[in-house]
């Protein structure tokens, strides 16, 4: 509890009216004077939750395929030194803003400066927009735990192969109901959890998810490691080969770090409404990128080596990303491994869980909003879950009978993936860092970071007024030029 310091009324999405007293020149920002909700019960609560939000589907089909495609090692280099400045400085920024306001993304742009919570409101979409496709994706997954563990002869057995599960995976993704029925199951967990409040619910899951994940993603990289050729894929992926280095490296390092760590999606703003005043920002936010970081080189050590174990076209196996990864090329390998059929099923299980701990803080992030104009969780939850039926068999249909509709080349998941990580996100990022370094009081939210040192202080001061804008509009630009 914090003491109350000059507010006077609050608005329709609780935050805070700043008094005069409050004000400063650039916007006011001042400490709520209670929490309105349950937070975390604890500093490791916050830390495995946030780090399950930023551990999700980007770690295991995006960070192996940059990784063999920019350098090996010179893209994990990269991509480490943008997460101990670039990535930390943004995760403590949004954090800080959150506990600073004890408020949800719309209330928390709104203390920060009134007129900006039309930023909170942009923000608000994004959540809105992911969480109905990849919770479609989580039911992808959650129907290939299912085929492996039924034994499907399209997947395993000695007729499958790569041709038999794009087979499998077209037949799927096109099929008018069954997508749907997938999709269901897994949106209805997510919201299960949520509904159990952040302590019973969010946090007690994260308890389980987050160790269960790590010891299943920490047993699948030993035995892959084990197999003959796994080293053949750890020299590609470790050993850095600066002739593929150049600005594009430099570029999906940065996008792939701005995505994987949760950043201006609200969720970060969110969660950090809900830790305790006593837990260290700065080490928590540390905390975060190593396990985000360390997740993301783990699934890489466990995908990489793998295909180069099994796959009989390793080079073509590790040009494909995304779904052409995850539900192509890596159940045909893992075909070829003695007990391949139980592998893929534990490899999906863990997908599963990465994505279920992310699509869990999207969901809160939303029902956060809705809770603090008055709705019970229980009705936020059902009303989400509305939200993400209508969003989310769009997507789900869009393979199969609505597989008619294009928003320019692009399926409606694709187009809502594009528009929200390409375009609303970078502008979210660029628009967070412009108001907390221009429009309010900066101090505040480095106090509250507990930044300390004129060095820190002003280093940190530069990394939010300068280089973060202008990576952010480099994302954006490239999102736009490489995906137009």
């Amino acid at each position: 509890m914090s003491k109350h310091n000059g507010f006077a009324g609050k608005d329709m999405y609780g935050a805070e009216m700043i008094s005069e007293r409050g004000k400063q020149a650039a916007g006011g920002l001042a400490p709520t004077e209670e929490k309105k909700h349950k937070g975390f019960a604890s500093k490791l609560g916050f830390v495995l939750a946030a780090a399950g939000s930023a551990v999700g589907l980007g770690n295991l089909w995006r960070f192996p395929y940059l990784a063999a495609k920019y350098g090996g090692g010179a893209f994990i280099l990269c991509y480490l030194i943008l997460a101990v400045t670039f990535g930390f400085c943004l995760l403590v920024l949004e954090i800080a803003i959150g506990r600073r306001t004890g408020k949800n993304i719309i209330g928390a742009f709104s203390a920060l400066n009134r007129k900006f919570k039309w930023l909170g409101i942009l923000t608000l979409v994004v959540p809105i927009i992911i969480v109905p496709y990849y919770c479609v994706i989580g039911g992808w997954v959650t129907n290939y735990i299912y085929a492996f563990a039924a034994g499907d002869s399209m997947l395993v057995g000695e007729g499958a192969s790569v041709a038999t599960s794009q087979e499998y995976f077209n037949g799927f993704i096109s099929n008018p109901w069954m997508p749907i029925v997938f999709f269901l199951i897994f949106a209805l967990i997510t919201v299960f959890v949520v509904v159990f409040g952040v302590q019973k619910g969010i946090e007690r899951m994260s308890k389980i998810l987050m160790p269960a994940l790590a010891a299943i993603a920490i047993a699948l990289m030993i035995y892959v490691l084990c197999q003959p050729g796994a080293l053949d894929g750890l020299k590609v992926l470790f050993i850095p080969n600066f002739e593929n280095f150049k600005i594009e490296t430099l570029l999906a390092a940065l996008g792939q770090l701005f995505y994987s760590m949760s950043l201006a999606m609200g969720i970060m703003i969110t969660y950090g409404s809900y830790m305790k005043k006593d837990a260290k920002i700065t080490s928590s936010a540390r905390q975060i990128s190593i396990c985000d970081s360390a997740f993301a080189i783990v699934a890489a050590v466990i995908i990489i080596p793998s295909i180069f174990a099994f796959s009989d076209d390793p080079q073509n196996a590790m040009a494909q990303s995304g779904p052409s990864l995850m539900f192509v090329q890596l159940p045909a390998v893992f075909n070829n491994i003695a007990g391949g059929r139980w592998l893929g099923m534990v490899f999906f299980v863990l997908v599963f869980f990465a994505a279920l701990t992310s699509s869990i803080s999207l969901v809160e992030t939303i029902v956060a909003v809705l809770k603090s104009n008055g709705l019970s969780r229980a009705v936020s939850c059902m009303i989400v879950f509305g939200l993400m039926l209508i969003l989310g068999a769009l997507s789900s249909l869009g393979y199969g009978p609505l597989s008619m509709i294009k928003i320019g080349d692009m399926q409606l998941l694709d187009f809502f993936d594009y528009i929200s990580n390409s375009i609303i996100m970078p502008i979210v990022a660029i628009g967070t860092c412009v108001v907390a370094g221009y429009f309010c009081d900066t101090r505040l939210i480095m106090d509250e970071a507990g930044l300390i040192g004129k060095p820190t202080r002003t280093y940190f001061r530069i990394m939010i007024r300068y280089v973060a804008p202008v990576c952010m509009a480099l994302i954006l630009i490239s999102g736009i030029f490489m995906d137009l």
